[in-house]
């Protein structure tokens, strides 16, 4: 079969999402079909990684996993900046390229909308690599006062992971040296912690409490006065701060709003099978509104149901697999100890989450999580 007459499938990003679905394609399908995946970026890097550069623990070299390592049969991965879609027609154009789709994947995750935050583009954030890099520097400076972790706007890209800063930040003080003379604070959108497990919530307000961390639930940050160090939180009142570091309001990227995919910011898709309103066009991970949350491991879910339908599809038999909404997130309570919250999105009526008391024999649990992505997507 020449390549002309393959079908062709289109993906848009090669995140958890990208990178799974175009790896479970080409063990299914071979040579029977063709499949491009366009990332704009060099490299991936596990979004766990940040913290570790933030705080010292690794290298940004270190976490980098270059795409060129990525080789799958009958899977090209280009470098090239998406500028226009159409889902109607199913056709991407890039700078450097338009391609045409038989089915079209985007899953090109979420991006940081810094303006509607007035101010936060004039201080800290550690949900970029740029930003964990940057605090890595600054974070030795910071010797007394008050650090505060500010959430901009929810749905934000993997839940425990401000939760996770505070208590990083506690062990990076006291190591320094410097905790007894700096307070930290969380304001966080969300009611708790890890809203679909509350004994996840609960553990985590232990450790808050036993570290003398602030929580301040069920706000937001709507403006950083970077002049005066406070951040004005969306009741009207304001925190003073010494050490601010951000998580920024996200959304799809300007290029998905701008093709007329989105609604209120996110892609609306059906949750069980990933299908926009468009016909054989499909969103999985960060950027679609699957009523999950926006971490790698979900993305990496609808990936698979994904495949199981394009399969399905294109051999003419049988049909795919739903996405079942399941999902295992790690989470650093600090002294080395992890926990881990396994949590069901769609199987009962409301989402459930099954916690693991933390402990540094999950360490192990999370590395393996990491390695087996690694060896599996890139070979090393």
């Amino acid at each position: 079969m020449s390549t002309a007459e393959k079908p062709r499938i289109v993906v848009l990003g090669a995140g958890f999402g990208g990178l799974e679905l175009t790896t479970l394609l080409s063990e299914a399908m071979g040579d029977a079909i063709d499949v491009t995946l366009i990332d704009k970026s060099e490299a991936f890097i596990f979004g766990f990684s940040k913290l570790d550069v933030m705080f010292g623990l690794k290298a940004p070299e270190a976490v980098r996993l270059p795409y060129k390592n990525y080789a799958k049969p009958s899977v090209r991965l280009l470098k090239r900046t998406v500028t226009a879609i159409d889902p109607e027609m199913r056709q991407v154009t890039t700078d450097d390229g338009v391609f045409d789709a038989d089915y079209l994947i985007v899953a090109l995750g979420a991006e940081y909308d810094f303006d509607a935050t007035p101010g936060l583009s004039g201080t800290n954030e550690f949900y970029s690599v740029a930003g964990a890099e940057r605090l890595r520097d600054v974070l030795p400076t910071f010797k007394k006062g008050r650090a505060m972790v500010g959430v901009c706007g929810a749905p934000y890209k993997c839940p425990p992971a401000p939760s996770e800063c505070v208590l990083m930040l506690h062990d990076y003080l006291t190591r320094q040296g410097v905790r007894e003379a700096c307070e930290i604070s969380l304001v966080l959108p969300l009611g708790s912690p890890v809203p679909p497990s509350p004994d996840t919530s609960r553990a985590l307000l232990a450790a808050f409490a036993e570290r003398d961390i602030k929580f301040i639930p069920s706000r937001r940050v709507v403006s950083v006065d970077n002049a005066r160090n406070v951040a004005v939180l969306d009741d009207g009142s304001e925190m003073p701060f010494d050490l601010f570091l951000g998580v920024p309001k996200h959304r799809v990227p300007p290029v998905v709003l701008e093709s007329g995919m989105s609604e209120n910011g996110w892609i609306p898709v059906n949750p069980r099978t990933l299908e926009t309103r468009y016909a054989n066009v499909y969103a999985v991970g960060d950027g679609a509104n699957t009523g999950t949350p926006k971490a790698g491991v979900f993305a990496e879910g609808a990936a698979r149901a994904v495949a199981t339908a394009l399969v399905a599809k294109l051999r003419q038999s049988g049909s795919g697999t739903l996405y079942d909404g399941f999902g295992t997130c790690y989470i650093e309570f600090g002294g080395g100890r992890i926990g881990k919250v396994e949590v069901d999105f769609f199987s009962g009526p409301a989402p459930t989450g099954n916690y693991y008391e933390p402990s540094v024999a999950l360490r192990a649990d999370k590395e393996k999580f990491g390695s087996s992505r690694r060896s599996r997507w890139f070979g090393s």
